[in-house]
């Protein structure tokens, strides 16, 4: 496909809409915006005409989630994770055929899910790696259809309570756990880690103080340095893995030390914990992004506000800001004074 000038001045489209071995397409223009409009308008209407010549696709759910698994789905992060997700949409969905997952069709899922309790942000997070499967599989023409879950607008999401551990809450917790549990907690607390990331790690990715973790969340490694005295602790051997422990048993833990603890958020509160004492004591936010590898520092900015300087200049710049002093008036009301005039309330 391309548009080339000729040496009369004027601009030819040459295209095969279909591939190098279908038909070949070429007309001139004296202008070359005009060229681009036909370019668009003949490979618009071919991707048309083969989209409405396909039959429906009347595959099952799960027999296209089998072909994603086997050609793409296992190379990927968190792959078992994804599958169990995925595999849980088809079976709330009965197994629809492929042409039968349309919006009345994600609607009527989503009903279902909310009756039953599970959160908005939850159905969101599932729908959208059933959305990444359709995507992936069409860019390698195995899914021809239209990704209906892409156009439909997301639930409104109700944003969780973030909790943090307090000084003493972090005590009570460090001198309540033992063993490889006083070591996960440690690593966490030290460096931010997520739960899955601390969980896998092995000894050999702990050099000169500086931990790499190989598996996050995106995919990208990170490297976040430590103490020698968290080194010490964390590095017991020179080989393997360097933790073993049971996620429900060390959310037992962390809710003994902080009982008012958000449901979802047991081990995850100690990244919170991290990232919101970091802030606290005048870190700075790119670092903080970068320690715990969000790909946006949006997502980080969540933290700012524990900032000691955070809109701080609310203070100083405030219209009281100048005021001499705050007092009751000689009427009995309550008021501001200062300038020429008294500011009653």
């Amino acid at each position: 496909m391309s548009i080339k000038k000729l040496e009369d001045g004027r601009f030819e489209v040459d295209v095969r809409p279909r591939g190098r071995n279908g038909k070949r397409i070429r007309k001139k223009f004296d202008r070359k915006a005009d060229a681009h409009c036909y370019e668009r308008s003949i490979i618009a209407r071919y991707q048309n005409n083969d989209y409405l010549n396909r039959p429906a696709d009347k595959r099952r759910l799960s027999e296209f989630i089998e072909t994603w698994w086997m050609l793409l789905g296992r190379n990927l992060p968190y792959a078992k994770y994804r599958l169990s997700t995925v595999n849980g949409i088809c079976r709330d969905m009965n197994d629809p055929m492929m042409y039968q997952i349309d919006s009345r069709c994600l609607i009527d899922y989503r009903c279902l899910r909310l009756e039953n309790g599970i959160k908005a942000s939850t159905i969101n997070h599932d729908l959208f790696a059933l959305s990444g499967i359709f995507k992936a599989m069409g860019a390698i023409d195995e899914f021809y259809g239209e990704n209906h879950v892409a156009t439909l607008a997301p639930l409104r999401e109700v944003k969780s309570e973030m909790s943090y551990l307090t000084e003493n809450e972090i005590n009570t917790l460090l001198g309540s756990v033992k063993g490889d549990y006083y070591r996960i907690a440690v690593l966490c607390l030290a460096t931010g880690a997520r739960w899955g990331e601390a969980y896998g790690l092995k000894a050999e990715h702990i050099i000169h103080n500086n931990v790499m973790f190989p598996h996050t969340k995106n995919g990208k490694k990170r490297v976040v340095p430590v103490s020698q005295e968290v080194a010490d602790i964390v590095k017991t051997h020179e080989s393997g893995r360097l933790f073993k422990v049971s996620y429900s048993r060390f959310r037992k833990m962390m809710k003994a030390a902080k009982p008012n603890l958000p449901k979802g958020q047991a081990a995850h509160a100690l990244r919170h914990t991290f990232a919101t004492h970091f802030m606290m004591k005048g870190g700075n936010i790119i670092t903080l992004q970068r320690i715990l590898g969000h790909a946006d520092v949006s997502q980080t900015m969540t933290y700012a506000h524990f900032s000691p300087d955070y809109l701080a200049d609310a203070v100083s710049f405030n219209p009281l800001s100048e005021v001499s002093t705050l007092r009751p008036q000689l009427s009995g009301q309550k008021g501001v004074s200062g300038g020429n005039g008294v500011i009653t309330y």
